[in-house]
């Protein structure tokens, strides 16, 4: 009896234990969790702060006109991007910035995702001096490659001189005074810049590219060109997809080479939008109100082309 007795009262003291342990395994995962949280508050104020708020007086503004600090709340309130419907320049810059776009992107990327396969050969000699060689332009400044560009394509630049001495041209081009050649100065320099820095993403895909694929590919007797295009290429796809929405939004909101190569000219014909809305802003008679409506329109145009290329591009269920 007395046994059992003590029996009994061990059952009770061992669950309040269980109880017990519990209660304190709960709380040291608040805890944890209330550490979590501290962290993050204050970058999510920041965020909040610095981004999110300035975007909501950004659009505050869109719906005002007026000059310098006195504005008011334009009458309709979508003012400011009707008047954008009617803007001659505006419609150019959009004009040119796409062609940039169709342009510059495909270019770029197909070059570096070739670079970034001939790289990626075990075989090729000096790989690290040819990577490196390909990829510095991306370290250079904008502003210092940009005016690099503008002597070397300058009437009396190296561009013409080297021209002139192939008896390729009779006389100097001017490649920054004439519309088609001032958009082509600054494709190419876009080329130079940007193709090394996709490259180093495509190189970094390949070495996760499963070698045995390649390798049946060619004892099944497919050449190189198809073993890079129906083997290399499939497995490359989610990185193609994220270079093309990063080059396409960089160009969508291209300003340095407009502004440092050609200053928008000749009358407009080379001048982005993102270069339209400085000028709107800061250089003629401030109007911040129509400046952030054009602001708002580069921000849906980016968004858009995302939404676009993520809907053909990843086909994953």
């Amino acid at each position: 009896m007395n046994q059992s007795t003590r029996v009994v009262a061990k059952k009770p003291a061992t669950g309040a234990g269980d109880d017990g342990r519990q209660r304190g395994r709960f709380g040291i995962e608040q805890r944890r969790n209330l550490t979590g949280w501290i962290f993050l508050v204050p970058a999510a104020v920041l965020i909040l702060w610095m981004n999110f708020y300035p975007m909501f007086r950004a659009f505050l503004l869109s719906l005002q006109t007026g000059r310098g600090s006195r504005l008011n709340y334009a009458d309709p309130l979508y003012y400011n991007y009707q008047r954008l419907l009617n803007d001659e320049i505006f419609k150019m810059t959009v004009t040119n910035t796409f062609i940039y776009l169709l342009i510059q992107v495909p270019i770029m990327l197909i070059l570096a995702l070739v670079l970034a396969n001939i790289l990626n050969d075990p075989n090729l000699r000096f790989k690290g001096l040819w990577r490196t060689a390909i990829f510095l332009p991306c370290a250079v400044s904008l502003v210092s490659y940009s005016l690099v560009f503008r002597t070397m394509f300058a009437t009396d630049g190296f561009i013409n001189n080297v021209l002139m001495d192939w008896n390729l041209i009779n006389g100097p081009i001017n490649w920054l005074g004439e519309t088609n050649t001032a958009r082509f100065v600054i494709i190419l320099g876009l080329v130079w810049r940007w193709t090394g820095y996709n490259m180093v993403f495509y190189l970094a895909a390949l070495q996760n590219i499963d070698h045995s694929s390649i390798e049946a590919a060619k004892i099944d007797g497919a050449g190189p060109f198809k073993t890079f295009w129906y083997v290399t290429v499939p497995q490359l796809k989610p990185m193609i997809l994220l270079t093309a929405i990063m080059s396409t939004n960089g160009t969508i909101q291209l300003f340095d080479e407009s502004w440092n190569l050609t200053q928008g000219g000749p009358a407009y014909t080379s001048m982005t939008m993102s270069h339209y809305l400085f000028e709107l802003s800061f250089l003629k008679n401030p109007n911040f109100g129509y400046g952030a409506a054009l602001s708002y329109v580069i921000l849906v145009l980016v968004a858009v082309l995302a939404a676009i290329q993520m809907k053909v591009g990843d086909k994953r269920d």
